[in-house]
């Protein structure tokens, strides 16, 4: 393990020494720490983005969900480029030229400015809802990093969440979002490697799709089934939810504020290409990866390693990145995860810090140490929900993402496309989306649809409600 332990160790700090070096960059305003300046290439927001989407979700959740359903995961991976490609076409184009527009260094702030005057009350919500799940998420993390460390050097997972939260704490104070866009492009190509690396490694041990799909037979017929049995609404529905999970990306202030960074409009154009150029081939190899996971290692929630995790199935990656790469590639690959997950993270952070100091306490908007202030304060909230959280990694994540982009997501929508509404109206819709999503996920339903499609439903209808009126009046 001595190999492995330095590749990890060098590789950490290389990543790392890749953000700090954004500091030749950095300016000493809110604006750069926050938005950096609105000056960053389309294939670096590119590949930010995908690494921020592609950190915990998909290295820790989606290949751990994978490991546990089969074959039929591949309808959650369809569903969710499909979603995501909808949002590129038709809602990050407008983030990019309305945020400009107007200078809004938040999703909150783009939300409720409206007509040259900020709604108050609109703007302070959204940013306390931004605090508090973007809380949530980047809880999920500091789990989703520390698993990478268990497997590591088997230490308890509150030693890797609590080095988790300094080394985010670092990677902010390095250069803001500027660090973590820089590092981010760094880590998805080393974790793209290291899937790939994996997958060549497990078939030459499994064998090709065959003999893969002829184990998993043999351990459990179900998961080799395409279609989720016992679906109480359909596979339609279904697959509507994982597009609708796809779409939520338009509600994730720590997404939406790198097409908020790209340096025009023009360039979110040549920014989906890099994107789903990458984001595509992560998925298909995520769900690659957990199917031989599970051929490989079909007794893992037993092992002595995964006593006391949340979710035993949420350590695949690291434990057949042990058992499938020689120690050397080991170290790269298990420090491209924790520093992939540290990365977003940091982002998360840095983005909760900005709804503290520009959307809940306005008067704080200028000053850049009260921005590393409510950074520090938001790190030890997201450690403490890491610690004491009874959801492992991909509950944490989906059920973050789903009540973001139920809330927030719902009325940028409205605002994007200029549709009016009060701030009567855009409240009730907040509430209702989170409210739905958190209701919809302790509900026997979960499994059916995914959680974000009900709580947009939700949001809607109260919008429509809120229209009936004056469609009356105007019928008179």
């Amino acid at each position: 393990m001595e190999p492995a332990i330095w590749s990890f160790s060098i590789l950490l700090i290389l990543i790392t020494l890749a953000g700090a070096f954004s500091w030749v960059r950095k300016r000493r305003t809110t604006g750069d720490y926050l938005v950096a300046s609105r000056q960053v290439k389309p294939w670096l927001s590119a590949l930010s983005a995908v690494a921020t989407n592609n950190s915990g979700f998909m290295f820790i959740g989606m290949i751990a969900f994978s490991y546990r359903v089969g074959i039929e995961s591949i309808w959650m991976a369809i569903g969710w480029i499909l979603g995501d490609l909808t949002a590129w076409l038709f809602v990050h184009p407008r983030v990019r030229e309305q945020s400009g527009r107007i200078k809004a260094k938040t999703l909150a702030g783009l939300i409720g400015h409206h007509h040259g005057r900020d709604d108050r009350v609109l703007i302070a919500l959204g940013g306390i809802i931004t605090f508090v799940f973007l809380g949530v998420y980047a809880a999920g993390q500091f789990k989703a990093g520390s698993l990478a460390l268990v497997a590591m050097f088997g230490w308890d997972m509150w030693v890797g969440i609590t080095i988790a939260m300094f080394i985010v704490i670092l990677y902010s104070f390095a250069g803001g979002i500027r660090a973590t866009i820089w590092t981010d492009a760094a880590q998805s190509l080393v974790m793209i490697i290291s899937m790939v690396m994996i997958l060549v490694m497990a078939w030459l041990t499994i064998g090709g799709p065959s003999a893969l799909f002829e184990n998993l037979q043999e351990q459990d017929p179900g998961l080799v089934s395409l279609f989720p049995a016992n679906l109480e609404f359909g596979l339609l529905f279904y697959l509507l939810g994982m597009m609708s999970g796809g779409f939520g990306s338009m509600g994730q202030p720590q997404i939406m504020v790198r097409f908020m960074a790209i340096e025009s409009v023009k360039a979110i154009k040549k920014a989906r290409r890099w994107y789903f150029i990458w984001f595509v081939p992560f998925f298909a190899a995520s769900v690659g990866v957990g199917l031989y996971s599970r051929a490989i290692l079909p007794n893992l929630p037993d092992r002595q390693i995964a006593q006391g995790i949340t979710d035993p199935t949420e350590l695949a990656l690291p434990l057949i990145t042990l058992e499938m790469l020689p120690a050397f590639f080991v170290g790269i690959s298990l420090a491209g995860l924790f520093a992939a997950t540290m990365s977003t993270a940091d982002s998360q952070v840095i983005v909760c810090s900005g709804s503290v100091t520009q959307d809940v306490q306005p008067r704080w908007k200028n000053s850049y140490i009260a921005s590393k202030v409510a950074t520090i304060s938001v790190a030890v909230l997201a450690l403490t929900i890491a610690l004491y959280a009874p959801e492992g990694v991909f509950g944490l994540v989906l059920i973050a993402w789903s009540a973001l982009a139920a809330s927030l997501g719902s009325v940028l929508l409205l605002r994007i496309f200029h549709l009016p509404f009060s701030t009567r109206t855009a409240v009730t819709m907040m509430i209702a989306g989170f409210g739905t999503v958190v209701a919809w996920h302790v509900s026997p339903f979960n499994d059916d649809i995914f959680k974000l499609l009900p709580g947009l439903a939700a949001a809607f209808g109260v919008y429509g409600l809120s229209r009936i009126p004056s469609l009356v009046g105007k019928s008179r």
